[in-house]
């Protein structure tokens, strides 16, 4: 077998296989055999059947088979000797229209592209300067979440008239050009959260008491199609363009009552004794929201970064091999004109990925199973936590990780996540970083 690359340009490039007899004779002929061992056919004992008869059935087939297998290994092969990097795996020529004559021919030329992966330079250095900002847990910010929580344990009452954030049932019908109730149109019995409606229509809501009407335009309850259809009965697609006026009449008004943030609720909570006052409860809360923004502050500081080095870092990719590749491997069908309208996202996310892939290979950054199996452990512990469980045993801590571990698609996303993590530590060694206070409506503008 002889195999030769020719690079059209930096990105492109074809590989011509040549394969002659003496390649693929051998294992074609090894796999006649055994099916000469193993058929079964109509006039000759088993395993005595004519190797002419053998070749005759299953010859071509065979010699596909093997050739193809051939093809697969040795171009895998040849990529990995010449420590060639490519993006996805090699096609065969699109415009290639040699015609084979498996019957006959005993030497066969092949043509594959190849998308190379471009060459460039990622500098991570001091002179590139980040703000790291911090959510503020200001008295306002815990006040809230206490409010939040004594909802969440309160208890719903029936109210007279309707206010912000109350939940309303009643009926609606659906009205015609005058007014007047659509014979045949819509009429379902639904609940209402004004939280969930948009501004519009929140206004048509408030203040109405059991047994008041309002009328509304369907598509000012809600901007999701899928709430909609919920709401009135319907089907998705028949509630994205449903546009007609609403009557809704007030059957009944609920709302929340917040608990008393008292013992009661404190032992609810984090369980009885462990705190004994409002004080010692909004630090709690003070010290959870601190360790719940930590996240939110590392991704923010995480994407900062990413577009720098997006920004910063320029080079091309073989576009339109990529697409024809991502239409000849996606497992459903999937046209040309759909890779295109979607390619400029996808294209994003692969130069980020080779972006990332050089910086672990430039600095050296490696995660080994312990460190893997360690970060398995944290999540089942936080899990558990959140589950407020028996803590495990060491034991049965280290058989669940390696349970967990045993599922590749969940091995996959942890490696990531370890990585990641190596990542962004090298980030916040390499980079200059200000740490910054912010107030929570701005963190999160700016996040946003």
């Amino acid at each position: 077998m002889n195999i030769t690359q020719e690079n059209i340009d930096e990105l492109n490039a074809v590989l011509k296989v040549k394969v002659v007899a003496e390649d693929y004779l051998p294992k074609v002929e090894g796999a006649l055999r055994n099916y000469q061992k193993k058929a079964s056919i109509p006039g000759f004992r088993p395993g005595k059947v004519p190797t002419g008869v053998i070749k005759k059935m299953y010859g071509k087939s065979v010699m596909v088979d093997e050739i193809n297998k051939l093809l697969s290994d040795s171009l895998h092969k040849y990529i990995n000797d010449n420590k060639i990097e490519i993006l996805g795996n090699p096609l065969p020529k699109a415009d290639d229209k040699t015609v084979i004559d498996w019957d006959n021919q005993k030497e066969f030329e092949f043509m594959y592209e190849m998308g190379l992966a471009p060459k460039f330079e990622v500098e991570l250095s001091p002179k590139d300067k980040f703000t790291y900002q911090t959510v503020k847990i200001d008295d306002e910010l815990v006040n809230k979440y206490v409010s939040d929580i004594a909802k969440r344990y309160g208890k719903v009452e029936q109210v007279e008239v309707a206010s912000e954030g109350d939940l309303l049932n009643g009926d609606f019908v659906e009205l015609d050009s005058n007014g007047e109730i659509l014979p045949g149109g819509v009429f379902k019995t639904s609940s209402v959260f004004l939280d969930r409606v948009k501004d519009e229509a929140k206004k048509a809501f408030i203040g109405l008491k059991v047994g008041d009407k309002t009328v509304i335009n369907a598509q000012d309850l809600t901007a999701n199609a899928v709430d909609l259809a919920s709401m009135l009965g319907l089907e998705k697609d028949a509630a994205e363009s449903f546009t007609a006026k609403l009557q809704f009449t007030v059957k009944g008004i609920s709302r929340l009552a917040e608990s008393p943030v008292n013992q009661e609720l404190f032992d609810k909570i984090y369980g009885p004794g462990n705190v004994n006052s409002e004080e010692e409860f909004k630090g709690k809360i003070r010290e959870e929201l601190a360790a719940m923004f930590v996240n939110d502050s590392e991704r923010k500081f995480y994407n900062d970064v990413v577009d720098h080095l997006m920004g910063k870092i320029n080079f091309d990719l073989p576009s339109d091999f990529l697409k024809r590749w991502i239409v000849a491997v996606n497992e459903k069908p999937v046209s040309p004109e759909q890779v295109d309208a979607e390619f400029d996202g996808y294209a994003k996310g692969l130069k980020w990925q080779l972006i990332e892939n050089k910086i672990i290979k430039d600095n050296n950054l490696n995660v080994t199973n312990e460190e893997v199996i360690e970060h398995t452990k944290n999540l089942i512990r936080a899990q558990f936590g959140k589950m407020q469980q028996v803590p495990m045993s060491d034991e049965d801590m280290e058989n669940t990780a390696k349970r967990v571990l045993g599922n590749q698609d969940e091995a996959k996303k942890i490696y990531e996540q370890v990585y990641g993590q190596k990542v962004m530590d090298l980030f916040k060694s390499k980079f200059s970083i200000e740490k910054k206070e912010v107030a929570y409506d701005e963190f999160f503008k700016s996040a946003k």
